[in-house]
């Protein structure tokens, strides 16, 4: 059995930590690309659209705190096991890609500082963090909670160093907002389908569910305040952005927020590139110890031999699915090429967030009891089911036409 170790403030960090990552530094000139000034509206929009997925894993999470969170709604809502299994070995295998192409992103970054083979320093990485990922899951969190404090200080940072374009923001204003009706809305919306992106990995903050103490009111906050500070954040980077830097330059800088603290401040910062360093390494750890979780949780289920599910005596964590994890995110990462690996993963992600939707939708039509505890309307797990086949829809889209 696992231990329950996990306080709320852990387990925010937790949920800042998945979710606050790597990804900002990287989308935000893409999302300026399409929305121009109005950048930080297309964030408040994907938050909205990521927030009616959120509602659901909330409430379902309270219901049903277990780990495999979304193989366990699933077959809650529609009784089928194997497809359950299936949904929850889906989850494993989009976390261990992400894994897989963090670490290769965080050799060329390291290569960048030192000279060292790049598949030494993913052996290395991957080998160190699933170390600590068996050790515990309170050492794992609390090493990913100051890292997760480090990478907010730094979207601090380069807010602080453009703080003066805020003073403009009141003769500015209109800058952040489409200037002519009709014609602007549509790269609004491409924008805030880009930075949806931003704001996925809330969602695995449920795969850690039997080691939270108070699980059952502790997880639904922090899901909730992980959205919202997410949200202030991304919004808050994004204006100090648009206002400093022209949208055109930020789709043309490969790193778009250190363009941003350079442009603001006249200096270069090689604290950010550490930052974004460290953002990759505690990206990676965050995926080994969900990923391992919701292979913990299957054991037993079909598919899933339940040694897998093993508990290390000492430690008092599933050492079995750690090392199995571990071992697929290494061969991912050396032997395999991960860009349509990475592309994939994002489509089963908004594959799950749809059947995690689908499941809250159906038990509310059929359940009283979930209608009365949950006092969730049935319209958002709907609106959340449409919008995530949409997203799914458009990006199957965009890889064809591109």
């Amino acid at each position: 059995m696992l231990r329950r170790v996990i306080s709320f403030p852990l387990l925010l960090l937790y949920g800042l930590g998945t979710t606050v990552g790597a990804g900002i530094y990287a989308l935000m000139g893409p999302v300026a690309s399409h929305a121009g000034g109005a950048a930080p509206l297309s964030f408040l929009i994907a938050s909205s659209l990521a927030g009616l997925t959120a509602v659901s894993f909330a409430a379902l999470s309270a219901r049903f705190p277990r780990s495999a969170g979304e193989a366990v709604y699933f077959r809650e809502a529609f009784g089928q096991r194997t497809g359950a299994s299936l949904l929850g070995l889906a989850v494993v295998l989009s976390g261990c890609v992400s894994a897989a192409t963090i670490s290769r992103a965080f050799a060329g970054y390291l290569q960048g500082v030192v000279d060292v083979p790049a598949w030494l320093s993913i052996l290395a990485v991957v080998l160190v963090l699933t170390a600590v990922a068996i050790w515990g899951i309170q050492q794992s969190l609390s090493l990913a909670a100051v890292v997760t404090l480090i990478e907010i200080a730094g979207l601090l940072l380069v807010v602080w160093a453009a703080r003066g374009a805020l003073d403009e923001l009141p003769a500015r204003a209109s800058e952040l907002w489409p200037s002519v009706p009709g014609a602007a809305w549509p790269g609004v919306f491409a924008g805030g389908l880009i930075a949806f992106y931003a704001f996925l990995g809330f969602e695995d903050m449920v795969n850690v569910a039997e080691e939270v103490k108070d699980v059952r009111h502790a997880m639904p906050l922090a899901i909730g305040l992980t959205l919202v500070l997410t949200t202030l954040i991304y919004i808050l980077v994004a204006t100090v952005s648009v206002l400093t830097v022209p949208p055109a330059a930020l789709m043309a800088s490969k790193e778009p927020l250190a363009l941003v603290y350079r442009t603001a401040s006249g200096s270069q910062s090689p604290l950010l590139n550490a930052i974004a360093i460290l953002a990759m390494m505690n990206g990676a750890m965050i995926q080994i110890v969900m990923a391992s979780r919701v292979l913990y949780g299957l054991a037993g289920e079909p598919l899933v031999p339940r040694g897998v599910g093993q508990v290390h005596a000492r430690f008092r964590t599933p050492h079995r699915a750690t090392l199995g994890v571990g071992a697929l995110i290494l061969a991912l990462a050396l032997f395999f090429p991960i860009e349509p690996l990475a592309a994939a993963a994002s489509s089963i992600t908004l594959l799950v967030f749809s059947a995690v939707n689908a499941s809250l939708a159906w038990l509310l039509f059929r359940d009283p009891s979930m209608r009365a505890s949950t006092k969730v309307p049935i319209v958002l797990p709907v609106l959340g089911l449409v919008t995530n086949l949409a997203f799914l829809g458009y990006s199957g889209w965009a890889r064809l036409i591109g």
